[in-house]
């Protein structure tokens, strides 16, 4: 087994090593073929219309993340019109076979080094199969992502499998914590929730509390954790599969300031996106008006985290979230590949000046991103209290504010058929392709 398992990590990594190599020649190809084909007389011409066109474009984008209202939109036409123009002056050259083959080798480019530096997910680790709950609760938020309970007669479905239903209707509040502990005293072996990962969180920790399973139904409006543990967000009925005959994994639960959370707590710009009114409505529009204040002289609350002995004094964003996210990202929003690690992560965000904004748009690895693992995350603002995104929910927490992790107290209860999830496209890293293209033979096998 184990001669196996080498060879395939050697085969895995000689793979690695030769779609690395083929990036390069295609990203080569990409920027020579150009030059070849229009000759050295238009080489120059060449060159300075596609530099031309690149600072603008660059110059432009800064500018649509900087600016608000008439700028911003003329800023957006002018990244449209400059890639368009440089087209347009290529095709007058007699350069459009040029550009297509241009493209068909960039995408080369892109599939080698995606194919180069995929790593497959972890195996999840699944304990025996789950004895069927005889008395299982379920709490659904009607309201939730639009509707999905009745969209998909989810209350019908439940009760058919033997679960008690709650539906948190009315305007007022309703104490989620309180129903599911009551439940749990009446003798409920299983608790659910159909609704936004802030109530899921609120019902994990108590299912964590009573040595309960969990069942995790993607009726809320993003479902960043039914995402992550691999559950289909298109059609939630398919998880209440669980209930019927499931398998148990276990996961962890993050605190901050004892309060759960199942995703994140975010501190800084993207907190104060969250806390905006408009936030739930149109989160793409709220986002985007929010980032001049992240490139500008934020007025918020100043920050500094301290995690593992490191200190980030004045960081714009922080986000700390109940496991790592892939690296690479933006803001750390992609997906988990494991929710049993026993540890945060932790992304810190500063921009200082143009470079740096264009490079995070870009998921570029620039110094303004920061990305760590630890057990626990203290962050301290200069004012008494201050706004934390927990869970996509804004809440006001008294600093300093601390985060820790319970290691796979959480015992979550999916449904056994569960396809694996889809690994996220990895972001293309050139100096991880380089070491990979240089391997040799053994060396090949050994990651870094």
């Amino acid at each position: 087994m184990t001669d196996r398992r080498h060879e395939a990590v050697r085969s895995e990594g000689a793979g690695s090593r030769w779609w690395a190599r083929a990036a390069f020649l295609f990203a080569f190809s990409t920027a020579a073929v150009p030059l070849l084909w229009a000759g050295l007389t238009s080489t120059v011409g060449v060159l300075l219309v596609s530099v031309g066109a690149v600072v603008i474009t660059t110059a432009a984008l800064y500018r649509v993340l900087a600016s608000r209202g008439v700028l911003r939109w003329i800023s957006f036409a002018i990244v449209l019109i400059a890639p368009l123009s440089m087209l347009i002056v290529f095709i007058r050259a007699d350069l459009l076979a040029a550009v297509m083959s241009v493209c068909g080798l960039a995408l080369l480019t892109v599939f080698c080094a995606r194919a180069a530096l995929h790593r497959p997910l972890p195996d999840r680790t699944i304990s025996a199969p789950a004895v069927k709950a005889e008395r299982p609760f379920v709490l659904m938020n009607p309201r939730s992502g639009g509707g999905k309970v009745a969209k998909f007669d989810l209350q019908r479905k439940a009760e058919d499998l033997g679960a008690e239903v709650v539906l948190l209707e009315g305007p007022t509040t309703v104490d989620v914590t309180a129903l599911a502990r009551d439940a749990v005293e009446r003798g409920a072996d299983l608790l659910g929730v159909a609704g936004g990962d802030g109530t899921q969180a609120l019902v994990a920790s108590v299912a964590a509390e009573r040595g309960v399973p969990f069942v995790v139904i993607s009726a809320g409006t993003r479902n960043h954790f039914a995402m992550d543990l691999g559950l289909d967000r298109t059609d939630p009925s398919l998880c209440l599969d669980a209930l019927r005959d499931g398998v148990d994994v276990p996961v962890d639960l993050g605190r901050i300031n004892g309060r759960p959370f199942v995703n994140n707590a975010s501190f800084g710009v993207y907190a104060e996106i969250v806390r905006s009114p408009a936030y739930r409505e149109d989160k793409a529009g709220t986002v985007l008006s929010a980032i001049p204040d992240l490139l500008a002289e934020h007025a918020g609350s100043r920050l500094t985290a301290r995690f593992g002995g490191v200190q980030v004094t004045g960081p714009q964003a922080v986000l700390v979230s109940n496991n790592p996210y892939g690296t690479g990202d933006l803001a750390g929003l992609s997906r988990r590949v494991r929710l049993d690690l026993g540890i945060l992560g932790v992304v810190t965000l500063s921009v200082a000046n143009t470079r740096q904004a264009v490079g995070l748009l870009r998921r570029a690895k620039v110094r303004g991103l920061t990305q760590h693992t630890t057990a626990e995350v203290v962050i301290e603002a200069d004012t008494v209290e201050v706004p934390v995104g927990v869970d996509g929910e804004t809440l006001m927490l008294t600093s300093p504010v601390r985060c820790t992790i319970e290691p796979g107290v959480l015992r979550v209860r999916l449904p056994r058929d569960l396809p694996t999830p889809r690994p996220a496209e990895p972001p293309i890293d050139w100096v991880r392709l380089s070491q990979l293209a240089r391997r040799r033979g053994k060396d090949a096998t050994h990651g870094p």
